[in-house]
């Protein structure tokens, strides 16, 4: 069984991603959170399950390339691109001109000097509308 099936990776991403902007019903919505920024949310929630999936949060400095930041960011992908993820839309950063994105909880820092742009993704809101 794959990890993302064993821990029930669709329903705890989504609660991770359930993040609200600083301004409640601003037009541009739901905030897009960096994949090291779920990984962290999801350890704050899902602790023990980090611990028993044994991937290290990511970021420099970490000596690994199977981050959980890493993981969830290649699944998310690939799982929206197959439409097996529908409630969740990846969008990215632009990296040109960015140096460092550094996050104040695990001394988490994204590597920096890398030739593609860094994703990010949130849950798409849901529409009470469908006429438009």
């Amino acid at each position: 069984m794959s990890i993302w099936d064993r821990f029930g990776m669709n329903e705890k991403i989504s609660h991770s991603l359930d993040v609200q902007s600083h301004e409640p019903g601003h037009h541009f919505g739901r905030p897009f959170m960096t994949p090291y920024q779920i990984a962290l949310r999801f350890d704050e929630l899902y602790h023990q399950d980090v611990r028993e999936i044994g991937k290290p949060i990511g970021g420099k400095g970490t000596g690994q390339y199977d981050s959980l930041a890493q993981y969830i960011a290649d699944q998310l992908s690939k799982r929206i691109a197959d439409e097996r993820v529908t409630n969740v839309e990846g969008k990215f950063l632009y990296r040109k001109y960015l140096t460092t994105l550094q996050y104040d909880s695990g001394d988490v820092e994204a590597s920096t000097g890398q030739s593609y742009d860094l994703s990010m993704f949130r849950l798409k809101e849901e529409s009470s509308d469908e006429a438009g």
